[in-house]
């Protein structure tokens, strides 16, 4: 399976680099691209405003051309926190996208989107200041009203960026957790191709 992975707004780190190991452990082949182009971040406010400073159309036009190569092949789109609002977005947007596999992060959804069956995945702390309940809600309503076959998994007690051990947010069981069921999400789409 072609996955593309999309950092968050600390940038390409070493806990992306670690998830793309585990899967292409796991047999798949995996793009991992830097939409800060090299830059990172210290603290979460860094990263939002060098996101900020880059400005929305021009990270959607990096990311675009990052999966231009792959997309025809029908990619699994991922993400953490900001790269999750990516991967949304594009998998939205991809007729020929496999899945959805979102950690720590959603996106606003187009008044025009519209999907056939999309599986979509999304792990994320409870609680979440940054996914509060309520627009989980409206989120997942959404979502399955254009189309979307979605499951939601939540965590109680992590901070938002659990999967990444670097960060103060780092939560092991929920990490381990949150790649098993995502792993066993992403063989699953092999049975629906």
């Amino acid at each position: 399976m072609d996955v593309v992975l999309f950092h968050s707004v600390y940038g390409l780190r070493p806990a992306v680099h670690a998830g793309a190991e585990r899967l292409r452990a796991a047999g798949h082949h995996v793009h991992v691209p830097d939409l800060f182009e090299g830059q990172t971040a210290g603290t979460a406010e860094e990263g939002r405003a060098l996101k900020d400073k880059i400005g929305s159309d021009e990270l959607l036009r990096r990311a675009v051309l990052a999966v231009a190569p792959y997309s025809e092949r029908g990619l699994v789109y991922a993400g953490f926190s900001f790269g999750g609002s990516v991967a949304q977005t594009l998998a939205l947007g991809d007729a020929k996208a496999r899945g959805l596999l979102l950690m720590h992060g959603t996106s606003d959804i187009a008044a025009n989107a519209s999907v056939d069956d999309l599986p979509v995945q999304l792990h994320v702390a409870d609680p979440d200041v940054s996914e509060p309940h309520d627009w989980l809600t409206a989120w997942y309503l959404r979502m399955r009203e254009i189309g979307a076959d979605v499951e939601i998994y939540r965590y109680q007690g992590p901070g938002h960026l659990y999967t990444d051990p670097d960060l103060p947010d780092y939560d092991e069981s929920a990490a381990e957790r949150t790649w098993r069921t995502g792993l066993a999400f992403i063989e699953s789409l092999d049975d629906r191709a």
